[in-house]
């Protein structure tokens, strides 16, 4: 799902807001996340998951292609791990789907 999805999902649920609006919204929310990784904060939304930083030290590497040794420096990369509640939804079976799912999925898009 894109961001663009996301905002018109909102939309259809909730007609009363403007699509700009909760485009806002979704994007003050997102720039949180990013702020607080960015000053090596957690982030913890209970049910859905949380974000957090890995750090990676310099190293000397290889180019796969060539062999040739390669000085790799140090960095963040950001990393995930579901909740407790969202695993609990993505394993449960077929048929306690919910019927919303079903209906985007059965339209040919993505979920």
């Amino acid at each position: 799902m894109l961001k663009s999805d996301l905002v018109l999902r909102l939309k259809a649920r909730y007609p009363h807001l403007y699509e700009r609006d909760i485009e806002k919204v979704i994007n003050a929310i997102l720039e949180q996340i990013i702020r607080a990784l960015a000053q090596g904060d957690r982030v913890e939304l209970r049910g859905f998951g949380a974000f957090s930083t890995k750090r990676y030290k310099a190293r000397n590497g290889r180019n796969p292609r060539s062999g040739a040794a390669v000085f790799v420096p140090a960095k963040a990369l950001p990393y995930f791990k579901t909740g407790k509640e969202m695993r609990k939804r993505l394993n449960q079976p077929e048929s306690d789907v919910p019927k919303v799912l079903e209906a985007k999925s059965s339209a040919g898009g993505e979920v």
